[in-house]
């Protein structure tokens, strides 16, 4: 079986929505389904993206700076890591996500060791 990374991309600038209690609830449930499955393997909201440091490697120094890499419209807001048969599979699993929660999902294969 592969992992796949479901990546949960939302606006940059966006206040959560009115019905969170809810969509967090058919999450819940997804999440519960996708252990029964043997899906699911991790997952985890982010804080805004105004909290992330970044670190650059400059020679051999290390240079910080506050908040994103990239100014976009959307971030990550978090992510789900699942096994799946193959990728027909994570996209019905990232496909099922992005119904529920109303944004998009990036299902992409994480790399072998």
């Amino acid at each position: 079986m592969t992992q796949y990374l479901l990546s949960i991309y939302q606006p940059s600038d966006s206040a959560p929505p009115d019905n969170l209690d809810e969509i967090m609830s058919e999450l819940d449930k997804l999440n519960a389904e996708m252990r029964a499955a043997g899906a699911w393997v991790f997952a985890a909201g982010l804080h805004a993206p105004s909290t992330a440091t970044v670190l650059r490697a400059k020679g051999s120094e290390v240079l910080m700076t506050d908040g994103p890499f990239a100014e976009a419209k959307e971030q990550i807001g978090g992510f789900t890591v699942i096994e799946a048969a193959d990728l027909d599979e994570a996209l019905d699993w990232g496909g099922r996500m992005a119904t529920i929660i109303g944004l998009p999902i990036e299902v992409r294969p994480i790399q072998d060791r």
